[in-house]
C-alpha cells in the first residue's frame, strides 16, 4: 500500500519543489502525508466540485496544477469558493497536492507536453534559467578516479545542454596525514602520505546536489572525502519557461492555426497580424506567458502561442512574430491527462482518474 507521502515523493522527483517560482504555492495545501491513498483525481484547478468529485469516486487524494492557496488565509470560514474548498477537503480527510510552476520550469512537464502534442521537433527550454547549476570539485586517487565518476553520472551530476557524462580531471600531488582515531582506506596512523590524485569536476541542477554527494562518497575511498561546490551562473538549460521548437517543414499558417484549435481544444484564437504565410519555428509557454514574448522573438519563432495576453500587450509584436492567444486552461489542460499519466507509471494499487469537471472559468458564446 501507498501513503500520500510516496506519491508526493515521487512527484516532486520529477519536479523539484526548489525549482517553483518565488510567488508560487507548490506542495502538500491540506492533508496528512501519512494516509494511505484510496485514489488520485488530477486537476488543473482544484474547486469545490472537484472535491465533491474525489468523495463520490473513494478518492482522497487531488493532485492539481494550479495551488488552491495563493496567498495566506486569516480565517477559515467558508466566506469564498476558496475556504469552501478546502473545509470541505479537510471534512472528508481528503488531501490537496498542487504542482505548479515546477512542472512548469522542468523540460518534459507542460510545456513538454504541449510541444509534443504539437509534433514540435528539436525542442528546447525558451528561457533558460540561471543560478539553479553548481559545480563540484572532488580529490580522487588514480585507481577510483573512474567509479566515482560513474557513480555521480548515474545521480545526475554532467549533463550540459543535450551533452551527459560531462567531466573535467586534471592530476595532482596530494598529502594527508592520518591522525588518531581515523581508520584509513590509503596511508599509516601519523605518517604523511604523498599520493597522485585527480581533481573531478562535474557541473549538475542544486536539487540534485544530495543525490550526486551522496553517491560520490559511497564509492570514494577515503574515510573524509576532500571537495569543493562552487555556486556558477551558467544558464541550465533543461529547466526554464516556455518551449521552443520546430516543424519538419513549413506549414501553411491558416492550417497550422486550425489545427491548433482542434488539437488544443481551444473555441477560439485571439491573434496578432499573420505577419507570415507559413509556420516553421513555434515558441510555445502554458499559461500566462506574456512575459516571453521578447525570448520567442530574439529565437526567431514565427509564431508565439500562450495564454492571457493583454489588449496592449499585442503591440508588442511589432510585426516581427504573430501571438496566438489560446487562453490559459486551453494552453495546460493536457497536464491533467499527463499527471494521471505519470502517477500511473509508478503506482497500479489505487485508482488514478481524471476530472470529469470543467474548471475552466471562463466561457464562450
Amino acid at each position: 500500500m501507498s501513503a500520500i507521502k510516496d506519491v508526493i515523493k515521487y512527484l516532486e522527483k520529477l519536479a523539484p519543489p526548489s525549482l517553483q517560482e518565488s510567488y508560487d504555492n507548490s506542495g502538500l495545501i491540506v492533508g496528512d502525508k501519512s494516509q494511505i491513498v484510496t485514489g488520485v483525481i488530477t486537476c488543473l484547478d482544484c474547486i469545490e466540485e472537484v472535491v465533491e468529485e474525489a468523495i463520490e469516486k473513494g478518492c482522497n487524494l487531488i493532485v492539481a496544477h494550479h495551488p488552491i492557496v495563493f496567498r495566506g488565509l486569516k480565517s477559515l470560514t467558508g466566506k469564498n469558493y476558496i475556504e469552501r474548498t478546502l473545509l470541505k477537503a479537510i471534512k472528508n480527510d481528503i488531501a490537496i497536492y498542487a504542482i505548479h510552476t515546477n512542472l512548469d520550469n522542468v523540460i518534459h512537464g507542460v510545456n513538454g507536453v504541449f510541444a509534443d502534442a504539437l509534433k514540435l521537433k528539436n525542442q528546447k527550454v525558451l528561457a533558460p534559467k540561471s543560478q539553479v547549476v553548481r559545480k563540484i570539485a572532488v580529490y580522487v586517487p588514480k585507481d577510483h578516479l573512474s567509479d566515482v565518476k560513474d557513480a555521480m553520472f548515474q545521480a545526475g551530476a554532467g549533463t550540459i545542454g543535450a551533452y551527459d557524462e560531462c567531466s573535467f580531471s586534471i592530476k595532482g600531488q596530494a598529502t594527508f596525514r592520518p591522525g588518531k582515531n581515523t581508520n584509513p582506506n590509503i596511508g599509516t596512523l601519523g605518517k604523511r602520505e604523498n599520493l597522485e590524485e585527480y581533481r573531478l569536476e562535474v557541473v549538475y541542477p542544486d536539487y540534485l546536489e544530495s543525490r550526486i554527494i551522496s553517491a560520490m562518497k559511497n564509492v570514494h575511498p577515503y574515510e573524509e572525502v576532500a571537495y569543493d561546490i562552487f555556486k556558477i551562473e551558467n544558464e541550465y538549460k533543461q529547466v526554464g519557461a516556455g518551449m521552443i521548437g520546430e516543424f519538419s517543414e513549413e506549414v501553411e499558417t491558416m492550417t497550422f492555426l486550425n489545427s491548433l484549435k482542434k488539437t488544443m481544444e481551444a473555441p477560439l484564437i485571439r491573434h496578432t497580424k499573420l505577419t507570415t504565410d507559413k509556420i516553421k519555428k513555434v515558441a510555445i509557454c502554458g499559461g500566462s506567458g506574456s512575459f516571453l514574448l521578447q525570448n520567442a522573438i530574439a529565437q526567431g519563432a514565427d509564431i508565439f502561442i500562450t495564454g492571457d495576453f493583454k489588449y496592449h500587450e499585442f503591440f508588442d509584436a511589432e510585426n516581427h512574430i504573430i501571438i496566438a492567444d489560446i487562453g490559459h486552461f486551453e494552453s495546460e489542460h493536457l497536464t491533467i491527462r499527463y499527471l494521471a499519466d505519470i502517477i500511473r507509471e509508478k503506482f497500479t494499487t489505487f485508482a488514478i482518474l481524471l476530472t470529469q469537471v470543467n474548471t475552466n472559468p471562463i466561457n464562450y458564446l
